[in-house]
């Protein structure tokens, strides 16, 4: 008898024949996807926090709204941006 795991695998390998087992190299680019955008990201909340610590020392609210929303932002795009590289490798065009 299957699990609901290796039913679900079927059924996902049924629906996207292109998504079989994952290669040495496929595997290896998706890691170094991973590391540059946490790279990216660190580089973005690092440069984005000393805004904010200015922003705080200068007890200026609307700027630390605008900044909270921004760090907030610019992290689901990076995200966004990693998961649509990494779907590229995975279908085998990246």
């Amino acid at each position: 008898m299957k699990s609901a795991y290796e039913l679900a695998m079927e059924r996902l390998s049924k629906s996207d024949p292109s998504s079989g087992p994952l290669t040495p190299e496929k595997k290896a680019r998706l890691a170094e996807i991973d590391r540059v955008y946490k790279g990216k990201l660190a580089e973005r909340e690092i440069f984005l926090k000393k805004q904010l610590d200015e922003a705080f020392a200068a007890q200026k609210a609307d700027e630390i709204e605008k900044i909270k929303q921004q760090l907030a932002s610019e992290r689901a795009r990076l995200e966004e941006d990693r998961e649509n590289e990494k779907d590229r490798v995975r279908k085998g065009s990246g």
